[in-house]
């Protein structure tokens, strides 16, 4: 394991990084400012560091000057910056479907970003993992996500690979391939993160040691609350804190699950972390307005 795979993992154990979305209009427009702002009051509110660009953030879709931007406004807040790379939703052909994510890295690496959460692509994943490392010398959490879980003996090797610090598991209802995830990136001496919105509790339980999630992309005390009382010794604040986020989990984390980044925006705005012309997520399915009530009343607010 290189020195600098295991200086993050050992940095970020124990940590809540919020898997941050990029506030926009509808037409997609991001504005730094606002991302600048919205950021701060992340870190402000509980969350220990930051994971922008990644599927919650939307990276796949962004612009490379709009990456940039976003890069260089959650590095200046000083806390471990983890980025999303890869997973574009038109990968270079010839080049393979990690050329763009090894770019990226690169790209990441020279702004100041502490780690590359790599999205899952079809195809050799270890040899898609290698070429990013190479690219930029960033170490690496790598990803066992719902829409494309990773196979056993695949998570076993990419967790022998000496770049990757880490493994965070969402696969929001397969408590088995969860604990299996959690047990691999342990035994391999690598850090094993929860993003596992719907199973948070159970997750920290079965042995996760940090979280990213994008539960945390607003309303982030509720989440930093579960990972307080878990660290602590009273089970009833566990217990409490826990049902607090699964209420909220239940309201976000839904059918149609790609809807969760419109949900999270919508809290967002209703707490004034960003403003509502902000409050869109123009790459996922459209929501009926009716549900928003539901979203504002699980964080804890009046329906407006």
């Amino acid at each position: 394991m290189d020195i600098s795979a295991q200086a993050l993992r050992d940095r970020l154990r124990g940590t809540l990084l919020a898997a941050a979305a990029t506030p926009m209009t509808e037409s997609g427009e991001v504005d730094l400012g606002v991302v600048s702002r919205y950021f701060a009051g992340l870190v402000e509110d509980g969350a220990d560091g930051l994971a922008v660009l990644a599927h919650t953030g939307r990276g796949p879709y962004l612009a490379p000057d709009v990456r940039a931007g976003v890069i260089e406004r959650a590095v200046a807040l000083g806390v471990p910056v983890l980025v999303g790379v890869g997973g574009s939703p038109d990968p270079s052909g010839a080049a393979g479907p990690f050329a763009k994510a090894a770019e990226e890295a690169r790209v990441a690496a020279s702004l100041g970003a502490h780690g590359v959460l790599v999205f899952p692509a079809e195809g050799d994943r270890l040899g898609g993992h290698d070429a990013i490392w190479r690219a930029a010398r960033l170490p690496m959490i790598a990803f066992d996500l719902y829409t494309r879980p990773c196979p056993p003996d695949t998570m076993r090797d990419l967790l022998r690979h000496p770049g990757v610090a880490g493994l965070k598991t969402a696969l929001l209802s397969d408590a088995m391939g969860c604990q299996r995830a959690i047990a691999f990136a342990r035994q391999e001496g690598r850090l094993a993160i929860t993003g596992e919105d719907r199973m948070f509790g159970p997750s920290l339980l079965w042995g996760a040691e940090a979280a990213l999630v994008g539960l945390a992309a607003a309303s982030v005390g509720v989440t930093a609350a579960v990972m307080d009382a878990y660290r602590g010794s009273d089970l009833r604040a566990f217990d409490a804190a826990s049902g607090r986020l699964d209420r909220l989990a239940t309201a976000t984390f839904t059918e149609p699950m790609e809807g969760y980044v419109q949900r999270m925006l919508w809290l967002a705005a209703t707490e004034g972390r960003i403003p509502e012309s902000h409050a869109h997520d123009p790459y996922g399915p459209s929501l009926p307005e009716r549900e928003r009530a539901a979203v504002v009343s699980a964080g804890g607010f009046a329906a407006r």
